[in-house]
């Protein structure tokens, strides 16, 4: 008799977009491969699309399929192999004076606003500074699986950043984090990903999953900063060299 989980997942089937242009790469079109039907993918399925290159946004669950490039690798950090440099320590120790609360889905006009304030000064003119309420809600409050929303606040309740985070049944997958801007030497968006390492770890989670990295991409250098790092390649989860990184 063929398992429940096993007969959902091969449920799932997958179909390819049209071209459309390139967020990461100047001059570059993109395709996606998209995992349907939606409502199939919970908890199980979803650890096993992310094991393959998968991630979401809301309830599109996607991975890079383009033609004739191969920039974006899914990358994931092993929680108990972590070995922070010194610089991260250094803000792991400064800013465990933030408050952290775990939350349920759901709308917090403050938390819009900062989601406001982010977009508009980190992501300027890339579309997503313009989301109203609804397409807020859309990208991160629409969940099948389990996903928490973690606040980090001031002692004082200044909240600092807000980030949702999907448990997996391997790992943690970073969903989207903004934070406060004002201050560009916070080191906010590091701190987060030393706490999902950390939250990985205490729940005997192995692996911290961090969506893409492309090697050409200014954005998306932060990634390499934690190692080691691996990367799914060729159907396989592989370090990523150093000198790729």
């Amino acid at each position: 008799m063929t398992h429940p989980k096993a007969f959902k997942l091969a449920q799932i089937h997958f179909y390819a977009t049209a071209p459309y242009p390139c967020s990461y790469l100047p001059d570059q079109q993109a395709r996606s491969q998209v995992a349907t039907p939606t409502h199939l993918i919970d908890t199980f399925v979803y650890t096993e699309l992310v094991r393959n290159g998968f991630r979401r946004s809301g309830l599109y669950t996607y991975r890079p399929h383009c033609d004739g490039c191969r920039a974006c690798l899914p990358v994931r950090i092993h929680s108990e192999r972590f070995q922070p440099n010194r610089t991260q320590r250094r803000i792991w120790q400064r800013l465990q004076r933030l408050q952290v609360f775990e939350k349920t889905l759901h709308f917090d006009e403050e938390h819009f606003a900062l989601y406001q304030h982010y977009q508009q000064t980190r992501h300027a003119g890339g579309g997503m500074d313009e989301d109203d309420r609804e397409q807020y809600s859309q990208f991160l409050l629409n969940s099948r699986i389990d996903t928490r929303l973690i606040e980090f606040r001031e002692p004082d309740g200044t909240l600092r950043m807000v980030s949702l985070v999907d448990v997996l049944e391997d790992g943690l997958s970073a969903v989207y984090t903004f934070f406060d801007t004002s201050n560009p030497k916070a080191s906010y968006g590091t701190y987060n990903i030393l706490w999902q390492i950390a939250a990985a770890s205490a729940l005997q989670l192995p692996y911290v999953y961090l969506g893409y990295w492309i090697a050409q991409s200014q954005k998306m250098a932060y990634k390499a900063n934690f190692q080691p790092l691996e990367a799914y390649q060729e159907g396989q989860w592989i370090p990523l060299q150093s000198d790729n990184a």
